[in-house]
């Protein structure tokens, strides 16, 4: 078996997995999206979690759909030897690397615009929405508990809101440490840490794994693009 043979070989077997993901993804997105109900069902004792899987699925569908997209490309055009489609395959996975490296960079370099943005709207949220919405109730809730944090930045950020006008001025359990109900004074000397600063801290912590999972993905999206480009010159060689 020659090198142009294997690497060949390699594109469509890895390209086929990447199909069969994306098409997997696909169809459980468009299940959820259309019909949650039985979704739901199906989750059994799990399903008063389950709605967070049913917001998720238009995004499912999206990142199914583009896998799919990819999938086939990179598949059909090794398995025919179509340069246009080998080389719009390359083009893709271009984009997207340039566009995560491009996000990382805008990440690193607006972060402190990034948290004025979140603040100002999970600021609005615990204000006027906490404890009135339901959803965003739930959502921050299960944010703090599983978080051991309290509000945005700190109790503050309850202060004179729905939940706190409508609770005797008193703050969410969360924000003190066995104190019920969690006054203004047991509050400040609880001195629960806002969930912004409790998050940064989980992800200084796993860094490695956040930063390996993100150098894996971008070494997969490499080593696509050298093969596909292989292929193209290879073949647009032997096309003259």
């Amino acid at each position: 078996m020659g090198c142009f043979t294997f690497v060949k070989v390699m594109m469509i077997l890895f390209n086929m997995l990447i199909f069969l993901a994306g098409a997997t993804l696909l169809a459980m997105g468009i299940w959820v999206s259309v019909d949650g109900s039985s979704f739901l069902k199906v989750l059994g004792p799990f399903a008063t979690n389950g709605m967070q899987f049913v917001n998720v699925g238009f995004f499912c569908i999206a990142i199914g759909a583009v896998l799919v997209l990819l999938g086939f490309m990179g598949c059909y055009g090794a398995q025919k030897e179509s340069r246009c489609l080998l080389l719009l395959f390359f083009a893709v996975i271009l984009i997207i690397f340039i566009a995560e490296v491009a996000a990382g960079v805008v990440a690193l370099a607006y972060s402190s615009f990034a948290e004025g943005i979140l603040k100002a709207w999970a600021t609005t949220a615990l204000k006027e929405q906490y404890g009135q919405d339901p959803v965003v109730t739930k959502i921050w809730n299960t944010t703090m508990t599983e978080l051991h944090c309290c509000g945005f930045t700190n109790y503050t950020d309850f202060s004179d809101s729905y939940y706190y006008n409508h609770n005797s001025e008193s703050y969410p359990p969360t924000c003190c440490v066995r104190a019920n109900p969690c006054g203004p004074m047991y509050a400040q000397l609880s001195d629960i840490q806002g969930c912004f600063e409790q998050l940064l801290k989980i992800l200084k912590k796993n860094a490695n794994i956040v930063g390996g999972i993100a150098a894996g993905i971008c070494g997969v999206e490499i080593a696509a693009m050298v093969v596909s480009m292989y292929l193209y010159c290879y073949l647009d060689k032997h096309a003259r």
